[in-house]
């Protein structure tokens, strides 16, 4: 069973690594076979150290910049983990801040990130974040 201390240092190294922008930390926190979930419904997962490593490089270090992030609430049920949260970044590719609100779902094996399934809405708001 997973414990709120565990899923809290798990969740500071994802901030840490997002607000980064660093693909090297993100994967330290899934296991080798882990599965991402980007927007559930509409994509396939990033699998792996190298899919998910790929996937941040892609967008997150390729697309954000000035990304705040902050985690609202926390729910944990065996091994099973939800977050609620909130992001801020600049969006490079497109020019406009991003503001986003979502839910994660984080399947925890052996203090790692072995699912993650995000949900989110977002709105544009012009300018620089």
């Amino acid at each position: 069973m997973t414990d709120k201390k565990t899923v809290l240092k798990i969740m500071k190294k994802y901030k840490e690594a997002w607000e980064r922008r660093d693909p090297e930390a993100i994967v330290k926190i899934f296991t080798k076979n882990a599965r991402y979930y980007d927007r559930v419904i509409l994509n396939k997962p990033f699998v792996g150290h190298t899919g998910i490593r790929k996937y941040w490089q892609d967008k997150v270090v390729g697309e954000q910049e000035n990304i705040k992030f902050k985690l609202l609430n926390l729910y944990i049920v065996k091994n099973t983990a939800l977050f609620e949260w909130d992001a801020r970044f600049y969006d490079k590719k497109r020019e406009f801040t991003v503001h986003m609100i979502g839910a994660m779902i984080l399947e925890i094996k052996e203090d790692k990130i072995s699912s993650l399934r995000e949900y989110w809405s977002s709105e544009h708001i012009e300018g620089r974040a």
